[in-house]
C-alpha cells in the first residue's frame, strides 16, 4: 500500500526531525524529549525528538530509585487502545527498515507453524528483560538496569550507537564486548530481515507484544464483515505475518489483505463504525427472517 509506505516515511522523519544531530553527534534535549512516540525509536538517536516508550518504561525501573511508570504505561495504554498493532504496521521506523530489507531479492522463508510458535518468544523476552531483570538488578546490585535496551535492542545500535560513533572519536576509544555483542545482534537482525519478513517484530519486540494485547479492543484497525466473508482464507494466505485470522494478535493492520478478498469483506478504519453497521445489518436480517 503506497499510502502506508508514505506514512511510514513521514513517521520516521517526524520521530527523528533533529537532522543537525546526525552531523554534530548531539542528542536532542528539548522539551519534546519527555513525550513518548508510539513506535520503537531509540531515545539516544541523534535525530530523535521524542522518547521510546519501551526505553522510557525501562528507565522508570532503572537507576537508584524504582518508580512506578504511571505516565509511560498510561501513554502505552492509550496507544494500544487507539491503534493496537497498527503502530507496528504504520508508525514504527524500525519495522519499516525491516520491510525495506525484505525487498532485497533473495530466497525467502515463509510463515509456518514453527514461526507461529516463535511469536510467543517476544512475550517471554518482554517480561524477562523489560520488567524482571531491571528489578532483579536493583535488588541485587542496588541499581536497576534497562536490560532490553542494554543487551538486546538492535534498533538502539542502528539508530543511536552507529551514528554517534561516526561523529564522536571519544566513544570509539571506549568500545568493549557489549558493543560487539550488540553489533552482532544487529547484523543477525539485518540478515534475517532480508530472508524473513519483519523477524524482530514477529519474534523479539516487547512493544509489539504489548500492543498485540489490544488488537481486538483497539478503536482503529482491520475489520472483517462476517456477513460478507465466505471463509476462503485468501487473506491469511496473502499475509506475511503469523496471523491465524485477520485482526488477531499477530496482525499489524497493514491492509495488504484488503485487495486480496474476493468479496470485499475486509476494511481498515474505525472499528466502532463498522461494528455498528454490522449490528444494524444483522438486526435487519434477523427481523426479515422472522417475518
Amino acid at each position: 500500500m503506497a499510502k502506508r509506505t508514505l506514512i511510514q516515511i513521514l513517521t520516521a522523519f517526524l520521530y527523528n526531525g533533529n537532522l543537525p544531530g546526525f552531523l554534530n553527534g548531539r542528542i536532542w534535549q528539548g522539551p519534546s524529549k519527555s513525550i513518548c512516540v508510539p513506535g520503537l525509536n531509540c531515545y539516544s538517536c541523534p535525530g530523535a525528538l521524542g522518547a521510546c516508550p519501551l526505553g522510557a518504561l525501562q528507565s522508570s525501573l532503572s537507576g537508584v530509585l524504582l518508580r512506578f511508570p504511571f505516565y509511560v504505561l498510561g501513554l502505552m495504554l492509550l496507544f494500544g487502545l487507539l491503534f493496537g498493532r497498527t503502530v507496528c504496521g504504520w508508525l514504527c521506523p524500525f519495522g519499516f527498515i525491516q520491510e525495506l530489507l525484505y525487498k532485497i531479492p533473495s530466497p525467502k522463508f515463509t510463515k509456518n507453524k514453527a514461526t507461529r510458535t516463535l511469536t510467543k518468544l517476544k512475550y517471554i523476552i518482554g517480561l524477562l528483560f523489560v520488567i524482571i531483570l531491571p528489578v532483579i538488578f536493583f535488588y541485587v546490585v542496588g541499581v536497576g538496569a534497562p536490560a532490553f535496551c542494554k543487551y538486546i535492542c538492535p534498533a538502539g545500535t542502528l539508530e543511536a550507537a552507529l551514528p554517534l560513533l561516526s561523529t564522536n572519536p571519544f566513544l570509539k576509544q571506549n568500545l568493549g564486548m557489549l558493543f560487539n555483542w550488540k553489533l552482532f545482534l544487529l547484523l543477525v537482525t539485518v540478515i534475517a530481515s532480508i530472508v524473513i519478513y519483519r523477524p524482530f517484530c514477529r519474534f523479539i519486540c516487547p512493544l509489539g507484544a504489548f500492543y498485540s494485547l489490544f488488537n481486538k479492543l483497539s478503536y482503529f484497525g482491520i475489520q472483517v464483515d462476517n456477513v460478507k466473508c465466505i471463509g476462503c482464507d485468501a487473506c491469511i494466505r496473502k499475509c506475511k505475518m503469523d496471523c491465524a485470522k485477520v485482526g488477531d494478535r499477530e496482525c499489524i493492520n497493514c491492509g495488504e489483505c484488503i485487495d486480496t478478498c474476493p468479496v470485499n469483506a475486509i476494511s481498515l478504519g474505525s472499528k466502532v463504525k463498522k461494528a455498528d453497521t454490522n449490528v444494524a445489518e444483522a438486526t435487519i436480517i434477523n427481523f426479515c427472517n422472522h417475518l
